[in-house]
């Protein structure tokens, strides 16, 4: 078998998510940043939530088998942030009204565009030329390939779900425990998720850095000085 060369990329730290979640004015914008930065799941899976499916007493939510990709159903515990927000966003809505809607109760359905300004007024994308990839101003002609139709680059909704899997292994839950809540069905599938951001890179080194400077005293204390060492 050939080997497979699909391993995921891309990481929202902390910091970006506290940029995206002051610019997310609208609340199903908000509360869509909170669930995927939270539990990891997939854009569909979001916006198919029906207020039927969330549990206010057991503080739980619950996807139903079927409407997830890999058919399985799934359930959760609420976190606080969740929760404050899921009660505003399905207040005085009916049990199989959509979660995430508009002010005027419609269903969110393509919000790329929401998501493409969201992330560019957070300095997290920006829109480039198709043919030299060079950011301009949307409306511009670009001056180097004369291109004028712009494309959008930066973050994805997908890392989300990176980010999940990487903060939940950080914090020391189990695999187990995870691949459940995310609905990874193999741990081949859920460790292409693994991967370390430059921050745990950071991090790994500075550790490093402060062990070897502290054998580095220690081994200095053992050794012998010059003026100790018998003449020969």
């Amino acid at each position: 078998m050939l080997p497979e060369n699909n391993v995921k990329k891309g990481f929202v730290e902390d910091s970006d998510f506290s940029r995206l979640a002051t610019e997310a004015h609208e609340l199903w914008l908000r509360t869509f940043l909170e669930l995927g930065y939270t539990y990891g799941w997939r854009r569909g899976e979001l916006l198919a939530l029906k207020v039927r499916q969330l549990n206010f007493m057991t503080r739980t939510i619950r996807l139903d088998p079927g409407t997830t990709k890999n058919r399985e159903g799934r359930e959760v515990a609420m976190t606080a942030n969740v929760e404050t927000l899921l009660r505003q966003t399905v207040a005085g809505k009916n049990p199989d009204d959509f979660v995430l809607t508009y002010a005027s109760g419609k269903p969110i359905r393509d919000f790329r565009r929401a998501w493409w300004a969201l992330c560019v007024r957070a300095g997290l994308g920006e829109f480039c030329r198709r043919a030299c990839n060079r950011p301009v101003p949307k409306g511009k002609k670009c001056k180097a390939c004369g291109a004028v139709r712009p494309k959008y680059s930066g973050l994805i909704p997908h890392d989300f779900r990176r980010s999940a899997a990487k903060a939940l292994r950080a914090t020391g839950v189990p695999e187990s425990v995870i691949m459940s809540a995310g609905g990874w069905k193999t741990p081949a599938m859920f460790r292409r998720y693994g991967i370390v951001s430059s921050a745990d890179q950071r991090a790994a080194m500075e550790l490093l850095e402060r062990a070897r400077a502290k054998n580095s005293r220690g081994i200095a204390e053992v050794l012998p000085s010059e003026s100790s060492k018998p003449p020969q």
